[in-house]
């Protein structure tokens, strides 16, 4: 008996029910991945453009970010960031922002995880002569809230 045609079968069908990804990534290929990827583009172009209004647009009202500190005085709220965001924006010039999104892990219960490489470049000519930059691996949680993600923290 050949084997062979008989393998070639098996994995036809195998590759036929393996997930689809977005092409380019490693991510399923799905409509809250996509929807969330479209959040994370709209959080990356809206820091480029300084653009307060538009982070405010999907950010969720139970919102909170810690900034990585201990101190409660840095933290943002969705209530303080039409004020907190015009004052950070108006220090810094020229900002280039790069997202890696490296895994989306959307939850049963409507809460994703998103994992992404950041990597950012900007200039504070008031306080430093030379451009800044940042690289991290950083997280982001956001939340589906009547049919639309949103940001719950992470920025």
């Amino acid at each position: 008996m050949n084997v062979r045609p008989l393998l070639v079968c098996t994995l036809l069908m195998l590759a036929a029910c393996s997930p689809r990804n977005i092409p380019g990534t490693q991510l399923p290929d799905t409509q809250d991945t996509r929807a969330i990827i479209s959040v994370m583009e709209r959080f990356r172009s809206a820091l480029e453009a300084r653009d307060a209004k538009a982070l405010q647009q999907i950010v969720s009202k139970s919102f909170r970010d810690d900034a990585g500190t201990e101190d409660p005085q840095d933290d943002l709220t969705y209530d303080n960031l039409p004020q907190a965001l015009p004052i950070l924006f108006s220090r810094i010039e020229s900002p280039r922002v790069d997202l890696d999104i490296r895994q989306v892990d959307v939850k049963k219960n409507g809460v994703a995880t998103v994992i992404y490489y950041w990597n950012a470049s900007w200039r504070m000519p008031g306080l430093l002569d030379r451009p800044q930059r940042d690289s991290e691996l950083e997280q982001m949680v956001l939340q589906k809230e009547d049919g639309q993600w949103l940001i719950v923290s992470g920025f």
